[in-house]
């Protein structure tokens, strides 16, 4: 003889239901004000990465380079996109 399975709890059969029925739009993107120091750390570390640790190591100056530019493009964005802060 089958034996049916039955939910846990009624609640949790409820719920089930609800959670995929309710669809909440996504919340819209903020950006952070970042300061002037971010940016300016963001083109020193670029340069020293370039300049000090990509002729030693091609891997490891890569990719502190690519951290970097991602530095400086968050802070651009930042500098444009940002709410004024007073």
């Amino acid at each position: 003889m089958a034996r049916i399975k039955k939910p846990l709890h009624k609640s949790h059969a409820v719920h089930q239901k609800t959670k995929t029925a309710t669809h909440k739009s996504p919340k819209e993107w903020r950006y952070a004000p970042l300061k002037g120091s971010f940016m300016v750390l963001a083109i020193v570390g670029f340069f020293t990465s370039a300049y000090l640790i990509l002729p030693k190591s091609t891997n490891y100056g890569i990719a502190f380079m690519f951290l970097f530019i991602l530095m400086f493009i968050a802070s651009m964005i930042s500098m444009t996109k940002a709410p004024i802060v007073e």
